[in-house]
């Protein structure tokens, strides 16, 4: 326990698990956290009379469990013996090996294939936040910096699993960021500039930064600094795929704020069960595709030749199905070469792993040939980028058993034929029957014994037996080792020299296949840039291959790209919406069209339900799958490069930070309006409703305004149900006004979904109400009051409009054609009394008395 208690203090912060024997265990207070999250039993021991809580699971279950803690969000501490318990008469020397947090881990019960595992390290500079993003399991590390906003951006994109932060900036990172990330708060002279240099410089070998262009990125090198400190810290110190550190360059990727990336529900929804973007369209077959693709969708390209190429890729995929056929079977068959690579530097790959690294380096041949000999351009510059990594596979293949097992300790790993030694040994091994045999027919004819016979046991090892019949015939030589009944027992010198090479055989066996797969792993280790270049074009392939396939599936089309400012969408179609649609319905497609001279502003009206929203959103799906290099669901679509997405969509509450729907929204807005480009989108959906009717107007209607003359003209679509804001297409010129059609029939309303030129004079809220299920007391009543209201002229009558028709009923109480008298009859004749509960009928009493009682 005084061992255990220096090791703890050591790792405060971690669960710390403690070899004892078969068993990892844990005391005190870290028992009962890992007996709650893995649900084993939590007893009790003294230990020199003190009571220690103590919980425990078997060594080889250590997968089973480590997985668990860590999504936990535990940071876990092994602590193996370092030595053989038989080897020592004291306390086994012990130390922790490896320290696995939710961001560095390499255990594969751990790890999503298809999503990155990043650790984040944030620091706060004077005037802006330095990031940097590395995924240990992979070998990507990237680093950018920017102000508050760009910063949540990426954490949002990014989504680490672990974010370290000094700890001086604890509070400020929780009040900017919030607690939804597991955060770690290290020592404040970790985020020091020398000191990130050094560690940087050290690792990379190089004397500065300027080789990967981050050297002017002073808050960017201080968090990369950290990130890298921290994988020493946690006993990862095995690192060579972490071949160079990437900038995130702002300037070419589309930028979307955090609430964009919600509202468009791209990797994400806060409704249960939804189906995201991502869901839709990820078609990749390979766990490094389907990584890029989030990166892809992360950050949406701005440079129009880039986006061209993957197109071409695209479209000469389709137009060549068999080549598309070809490509997706061979990728299938490549593994997580990115990781399995990583696993080679860090030391941790198993002798099958080694095997599935060279079987899929196989597939990649293939690949690289039809790439090559394709007509097109851009996937003849992809496939000329494939490494053939002839020599690795070729000396894994004459290292290592195809059937090769995954515990290196099991043996058999090595081949036959590539070491003689470990050949001969095998003979002896193996082969000790056979060998036996041999000596007895010798010996026999020797000494004209017939019935010789040669056996072990544990005593005397291996003897020779012979029955007393022929004992006079034993050559001198033999020594006697046993007397039985009717035989005597004998050992030669040659049987005990076997006898030696057989015992040390199978442990010499195990000792030279673990060096001769430790020798190999050592040296596969200068191939890691040549695979991880192969992991990065054989993700773009399943990217691109991808979209093919959505876009065969789903009549997506090439959007054509250009540096103009228009936005032209023909019959554009919500991806994800027209998924879900019950089979045999369609998806009805609508055109939108905006530039910055004559349509800037599209304002929507339209009922509650009729697909404003749908509209928005799938305008902007459309801008980013086309800059992704994705086709589109549209029949046409043109699409002058999009720098910026913005929406303001839907009303959601941030109760926890104490702000009210209407306070989000107008954050949100506000955060529109100061960040707007030419080149932006803009997509508002009902702002101003969180407010009372008259704020609301105001504030959309100054918004719409500020928007039209502002002198970038960023290009707007506006969802409103104030159908006032169709005034203003009269005063402003690039407003127009649509509206998402509907067609009114006897007491139902059937919704169109179609957006046709011109403004919309109902919401038909009471029509959505009554589809809703909502009482039919409930619906009576409002319609009353909306045939009320609707007599006024303005909304600024209302009260005046009430309360005259309020006057008017107490003037005429005791008039039988009183309106009073006419609204009580019918209240009480459309009473189903059948279908009335009780409850429900005091209610209707009662308000008949109130209705009463104010004509008094």
């Amino acid at each position: 326990m005084k061992q255990y208690n220096q090791i703890k203090a050591k790792y405060p912060d971690a669960l710390l698990l403690f070899r004892v024997g078969d068993f990892y265990e844990t005391f005190g207070a870290d028992a009962v956290k890992a007996a709650g999250i893995l649900g084993i039993v939590l007893t009790h021991r003294n230990n020199g009379g003190d009571r220690s809580e103590l919980a425990g699971f078997p060594h080889h279950s250590l997968n089973t469990y480590l997985p668990k803690l860590v999504k936990a969000g535990e940071r876990v501490a092994i602590c193996d013996q370092l030595e053989d318990p038989k080897l020592t008469k004291k306390i086994v020397k012990r130390g922790v090996t490896e320290l696995i947090t939710p961001g560095v881990a390499l255990n594969d019960d751990i790890l999503h294939a298809k999503t990155n595992n990043f650790l984040c390290a944030l620091h706060f500079g004077k005037k802006q936040i330095g990031l940097a993003f590395l995924d240990i399991s992979t070998g990507e590390f990237l680093t950018s910096r920017g102000n508050t906003e760009y910063a949540d951006k990426l954490l949002r994109n990014f989504n680490p699993s672990e974010v370290l932060v000094s700890k001086k900036n604890k509070q400020e990172f929780l009040s900017v960021f919030g607690n939804d990330f597991h955060s770690f708060f290290m020592e404040d002279w970790v985020y020091q500039e020398d000191f990130a240099m050094e560690t940087l410089t050290n690792h990379f070998k190089t004397s500065s930064l300027k080789g990967f262009g981050i050297d002017h990125l002073e808050e960017g090198i201080i968090a990369s600094g950290a990130a890298l400190h921290y994988l020493s810290e946690t006993q990862h110190n095995q690192l060579q795929h972490i071949t160079s550190v990437n900038r995130i360059a702002e300037d070419e990727y589309i930028w979307m704020d955090r609430f964009t990336i919600r509202n468009l529900e791209l990797y994400s929804s806060t409704a249960t069960n939804a189906v995201t973007l991502i869901d839709v369209i990820d078609k990749t077959i390979s766990p490094m595709g389907g990584r890029m693709l989030k990166r892809w969708l992360a950050l949406p390209l701005k440079n129009a030749g880039k986006i061209k190429q993957r197109h071409h890729v695209v479209r000469y995929f389709l137009e060549h199905d068999t080549v598309l056929q070809k490509i997706r079977n061979q990728v299938k068959q490549i593994g997580d070469i990115e990781r399995l690579i990583s696993k080679v530097a860090t030391g941790k790959i198993n002798p099958r792993e080694v095997i599935q690294l060279k079987n899929s380096l196989e597939a990649i041949v293939p690949i690289k040939a039809l790439a090559s000999e394709s007509g097109e351009e851009a996937l003849k510059l992809l496939g000329d980028k494939l490494h053939l990594c002839d020599t690795l596979r070729a000396k894994i293949k004459e290292t290592l058993h195809e059937e090769a097992p995954v515990n290196i300790q099991k043996g058999n790993a090595i081949a036959s034929g590539f070491s003689a030694e470990l050949d001969e040994l095998r003979n002896l091994a193996f082969s000790g029957k056979d060998y036996l045999d041999r000596m007895l027919e010798r010996e026999s004819q020797r000494t004209g014994i017939p019935s010789l016979k040669i056996d072990s046991n544990n005593v005397f090892g291996y003897y020779i037996e012979v029955r007393n019949a022929h004992k006079n015939k034993v050559p001198e030589e033999w020594t006697r080792k046993q007397t039985l009944v009717n035989a005597e027992r004998y050992i030669t010198e040659e049987l005990k020299e076997y006898e030696a090479k057989i015992l040390g055989a199978e442990e010499k066996i195990l000792q030279l296949e673990q060096q001769l797969f430790a020798q190999l792993v050592e040296w596969m280790k200068q191939f890691i840039s040549p695979v991880q270049a192969n992991a990065a074009v054989v993700a773009q392939l399943d990217c691109l291959s991808s979209f093919a396939r959505l876009a065969g599936e789903n009549h997506y089309t090439c959007p054509q790209i250009d540096e103009s400012f228009e936005l032209q969408i023909k019959n554009g179609r919500h991806p994800v919406i027209e998924k879900q649609l019950p089979i045999g319905e369609a998806y009805i497609a609508n055109d939108v069209f905006l530039d910055r001279e004559e349509q800037q502003i599209i304002m929507i009206t339209g009922p509650n339900m009729s697909g404003k929203s749908a509209i928005l959103r799938q305008t902007a799906l459309i801008v980013l799958l086309a800059q992704m290099g994705s086709f589109v669901p549209a029949d046409e679509a043109r699409i002058g490069i999009v720098d910026k997405i913005f929406t303001r969509v839907g009303a959601s509450d941030n109760i926890s930070m104490g702000e009210s729907t209407f306070m989000v929204e107008m954050n949100e807005t506000a955060s529109i309006l100061n960040n707007i480009s030419e080149r932006s989108l803009v997509l508002l959906d009902e702002i101003g409703r969180g407010t009372s009717t008259y704020d609301g107007i105001s504030i959309a209607w100054a918004i719409s305004e500020y928007l039209h003359e502002h002198p970038s003209k960023a290009k707007t679509l506006f969802a409103t149900h104030y159908h006032e804001l169709n005034e203003m297409s009269e005063t402003f010129a690039r407003i127009k006004n649509y509206n998402v059609s509907v067609k009114e029939l006897k007491d139902k309303v059937l919704f169109l979904r179609k957006l046709v030129p011109g403004g919309s004079e109902h919401s038909f809220g009471i029509h959505v109400a009554k589809m809703a299920g909502m009482p039919q007391q409930v619906i009576r009543k409002a319609n009353k009051i909306l045939k009320k209201l609707e007599k006024s002229h303005s909304a600024g009558e209302l009260s005046d409009d009430l309360k005259s028709a309020q006057d008017d009923m107490q003037l005429s109480f005791f008039n039988l054609d009183d309106p009073l008298l006419e609204d009580i009859r019918e209240e009480i004749l459309h009473t189903d009394i059948d279908t009335l509960t009780p409850v429900e009928a005091l209610m209707k009493l009662n308000e008949i008395k109130r209705m009463l009682s104010k004509a008094k």
